[in-house]
């Protein structure tokens, strides 16, 4: 067996997972964490206070919880909910040591900008899968009137007031196109964002902004149309489900061969998976307009992936269904032009039993009869989800390290995996957040 390239030290939590078990039952979707987190930001444009709905209780939610609290926001938790007062800030400065544990918080900067002409937000931090600079965000910036500057690690953001344009994103980034269409609400005149981002997550960002009184269409499409308001007011406003742990449940049922339901989904926000899903030889019954049915097969077969922007095969899946091929007839290919750091699971599939080589942004997949147990190492939020995954089904006992990233993006997974029937536990562990903040 291969040496385990990352070091686990004996007192790092890690879950014991007994692999070969089917999977049966029910499992609840939570909200969507990459919804909720620029949801979250999004607030920052209201002169009143949002109720927002199906929260999930994860550790970025409760990080950036933190972040706005520092900026001044009053927070007011409840089960599955949260209330954020930004009629009062007190700070454009987003304290470094949080914003450099969480991407997301970078958000901040477009509502920021537009609510009080100034922003200082650290460069955004998180799992270590890509570059993914914020050089777009800041030349939308900078074409609606902002003075931006980037020093010591800080970007400093100065505008007396935003103005209209028409910006052109030379890659349909989601956070690009988030930023910017915040910032755009309050703006003098029309901003007209193209190639922006066509993701679930955007369109769910258009639609609360709506709610808000601000003037958006087109979210969803490439080309996204804001005329700036005054002010925004208050709303209550529902999270979609989130798709990537709909997709990550699939996943779990199919390469255990397990039949499950899945609710609430939306099953349009989840066509190229459940379209490759069906391609491998599973089949996807939608039981109400909210449910969705797996039915597995007894042999899957390879097939070939590439990741792309929505409403291409999510990046955020690849890792996951690398899992299932690992187990599929014949070879399989995946290739991942999205990010460029986003193989860290494939030494530790392998250590697994798994047959995969990498070139280049190429993973060649050949399929193998069994996985086997072992101490595994995820190195970001969905790879670990993917070594879980893979545990499910291995022969014997696997050990999965570095559960802070797995704590980052699923609400309950331990717990919701145990209700259909999964034998594993957390070792030397504190428990995972269960209440927002």
């Amino acid at each position: 067996m291969p040496p385990l390239i990352n070091t686990i030290s004996q007192d790092q939590p890690y879950l014991r997972i007994y692999g070969g078990r089917q999977l049966s039952g029910h499992v609840k979707i939570s909200g969507a964490k990459n919804s909720a987190l620029v949801l979250m930001t999004g607030a920052l444009l209201a002169e009143d206070t949002c109720h927002f709905h199906n929260v999930p209780a994860l550790a970025d939610i409760n990080r950036m919880g933190e972040i706005l609290q520092a900026l001044g926001v009053k927070l007011f938790p409840s089960k599955g909910g949260l209330s954020l007062d930004s009629r009062h800030l007190t700070s454009a400065h987003a304290p470094y040591e949080l914003v450099s544990q969480l991407r997301a918080s970078f958000f901040a900067i477009g509502p920021l900008l537009a609510r009080l002409g100034t922003a200082r937000v650290p460069l955004p931090g998180g799992c270590a899968i890509g570059a993914r600079p914020v050089e777009l965000h800041v030349r939308g910036l900078q074409a609606m009137g902002a003075e931006v500057h980037i020093e010591h690690g800080i970007v400093q953001a100065y505008a007396r007031k935003l103005k209209g344009a028409k910006i052109y994103l030379d890659y349909p980034s989601v956070g690009a196109t988030e930023t910017l269409m915040m910032a755009a609400t309050l703006a003098d005149g029309e901003t007209i964002i193209e190639n922006a981002a066509q993701e679930p997550e955007v369109v769910d960002l258009a639609n609360f902004c709506r709610s808000m009184g601000a003037k958006i269409r087109g979210a969803g499409t490439n080309t996204i149309t804001i005329v700036g308001v005054q002010k925004l007011h208050g709303t209550d406003y529902e999270i979609i489900p989130d798709r990537i742990e709909t997709g990550t449940f699939l996943t779990a049922a199919a390469i255990t061969r397990s039949e499950i339901t899945l609710a609430p989904v939306f099953p349009d926000h989840l066509t190229p998976i459940i379209a490759k899903l069906e391609e491998m030889g599973a089949q996807i019954v939608q039981e109400t307009p909210k449910t969705l049915r797996f039915i597995p097969a007894e042999t899957y077969t390879s097939t070939d992936i590439e990741t792309l922007p929505y409403p291409g095969f999510p990046t955020d899946m690849q890792s996951l269904f690398m899992a299932l091929m690992t187990i599929a007839e014949g070879n399989s290919i995946f290739s991942e032009t999205v990010f460029e750091n986003r193989f860290g699971h494939v030494p530790e599939l392998n250590r697994m039993g798994a047959d995969i080589r990498i070139k280049g942004n190429h993973a060649v997949i050949r399929g193998v009869p069994f996985l086997s147990g072992a101490p595994v190492m995820g190195t970001d939020l969905r790879a670990t989800a993917a070594l879980v995954v893979a545990g499910l089904a291995a022969q014997g006992e696997t050990q999965v390290y570095g559960l802070t990233h797995l704590d980052r993006g699923y609400e309950a997974i331990e717990a919701k995996l145990q209700q259909l029937g999964a034998k594993l536990e957390r070792v030397n562990g504190v428990p995972q957040a269960t209440a927002v903040l």
